[in-house]
């Protein structure tokens, strides 16, 4: 949503949000230790993407690139996308099966509002992998996939 100069409510369209927040990622617009970008460039309703996290130092996830698989729905941005790991982690948020994340245990995923993003959505990853209860979690092996 964004409000006009009269002050005025307007809701952004799906697409329209969706390819601000793609040249926003392409233009390197944003947090560093993430990327994400379209699986499939002549996807004309962005629906798939790729995306990555870099580990933060200080935790067992450092020096290690995660891979993440990012699917907006139709009904994207009134709901989160949907996040499934590629590489294999370990996290209290994450399926250890299917490498799904979980949108009730992710803060940004279960505090949800239109004005967020995939962006948002994988920073407040990143930032539980620095939390109490996942930072010291031991991790598999390096380049292990789901």
């Amino acid at each position: 949503m964004k409000k006009t100069p009269a002050g005025e409510v307007v809701i952004v369209p799906r697409n329209f949000k969706l390819l601000e927040e793609l040249e926003r990622s392409e233009k390197g617009h944003g947090d560093m230790a993430i990327s994400f970008g379209l699986v499939d460039t002549s996807d004309t309703f962005l629906s798939d993407w790729n995306g990555g996290i870099l580990g933060p130092p200080g935790t067992q996830y450092a020096d290690r690139f995660y891979e993440v698989r990012i699917h907006c729905p139709d009904i994207y941005p009134a709901s989160p996308p949907n996040i499934r790991f590629v590489s294999k982690i370990n996290m209290n948020c994450v399926d250890s099966k299917t490498g799904v994340v979980s949108d009730k245990k992710l803060p940004a995923m279960r505090n949800w509002n239109r004005n967020m993003g995939i962006e948002q959505v994988l920073q407040s990853i990143r930032m539980e992998m620095c939390s109490d209860a996942n930072r010291r979690l031991r991790q598999p092996a390096d380049g292990t996939t789901f």
